[in-house]
């Protein structure tokens, strides 16, 4: 039975490809739009969420105060207090991802695609050649899960850390190194 798969033009791409349809990564909230204080204070009090997050980031004001400067665009608030409620519309709209699953990180993949080592370079998961087969759990996950976290894992970074912390942690350096030079890559994990 096949497992989840991911597909792109890189061995990263799939990789992401992947990992994107098991987890939510982090993302921005489109709703979260505005840009002066007032417009972000006025979404962030219509929301038990966003009350929340004014509290968290410290904005500690009367009701009364709340209330006169909701009720005029042009009150003049103090530069620290704009600061707090930016940070905490900021707080709000930003979505944290999910962690990577322990089926990600404890499974085993199949990539088929091009895949070289040293001067060996050939398609991997066709007639004439089983895709490259790699036990995830002997890998080393936390950089990787760390940059996911950040919303700062690309297809490039992730391909690297994969062969880095994955593949070679598994089966070794190979002859060469890994390099996956291909144009089409698909990453099953069983």
């Amino acid at each position: 039975m096949a497992g989840p798969t991911g597909r792109g033009n890189s061995l990263g791409a799939a990789l992401g490809d992947l990992l994107r349809s098991q987890v939510t990564p982090r993302h921005r909230l489109s709703s979260y739009t505005a840009k002066h204080w007032h417009a972000q204070l006025s979404q962030l009090t219509s929301t038990h969420r966003g009350q929340q997050a004014l509290a968290d980031a410290g904005l500690h004001v009367t009701t009364k105060t709340l209330i006169n400067w909701l009720s005029d665009t042009e009150y003049n608030i103090r530069r620290g207090y704009r600061d707090l409620i930016h940070t905490a519309y900021e707080n709000t709209a930003i979505v944290p991802a999910e962690p990577i699953p322990d089926h990600i990180k404890q499974g085993q993949y199949e990539i088929s695609g091009i895949v070289k080592t040293g001067d060996d370079e050939r398609e991997r998961g066709n007639r004439r050649a089983a895709p490259l087969r790699i036990d995830g759990s002997r890998g080393h996950w936390d950089e990787i899960e760390e940059l996911w976290l950040a919303g700062r894992l690309t297809d490039d970074a992730f391909e690297d850390h994969f062969i880095d912390d994955v593949i070679v942690q598994d089966i070794g350096e190979g002859t060469d190194g890994w390099e996956f030079p291909g144009t089409s890559y698909s990453v099953e994990v069983r």
